[in-house]
C-alpha cells in the first residue's frame, strides 16, 4: 500500500515551491524546489536539506502557517577607523 502511494506520488513533485511544511525532527520549513526524485526544504532552525521525495513524503505535513520573513542584513556598516599611527 505505501509502494503504490509513493509510485502515484512518484508522478508529480508532491509540495509547490514556496509551500510550507513541518518535519517531525528539522519543524518548519519552506520548499525551495521539488521533483518527483528529490525535495530541498529550507527549515527555520536546520537550514537547507535535501530528501529523497518519495522517502521523506510520508513524514511531511503541509502547514497553514505564513511563510517567515527573510531577515534583511544591514548594509549601513559603518566602515572601521584605521588605527591610529603613533608619531
Amino acid at each position: 500500500m505505501k509502494l503504490e502511494r509513493s509510485l502515484r506520488m512518484a508522478h508529480k513533485p508532491p509540495f509547490p515551491q514556496g509551500a510550507q511544511v513541518e518535519h517531525p525532527k528539522f519543524g518548519f520549513g519552506t520548499v525551495l524546489w521539488s521533483n518527483e526524485e528529490h525535495i530541498v526544504i529550507k527549515f527555520d532552525e536546520h537550514g537547507e536539506k535535501k530528501f529523497v521525495t518519495p522517502i521523506v513524503f510520508p513524514h511531511l505535513k503541509k502547514s497553514d502557517r505564513e511563510p517567515p520573513a527573510e531577515k534583511k542584513r544591514s548594509r549601513s556598516r559603518k566602515p572601521k577607523a584605521a588605527p591610529a599611527v603613533a608619531g
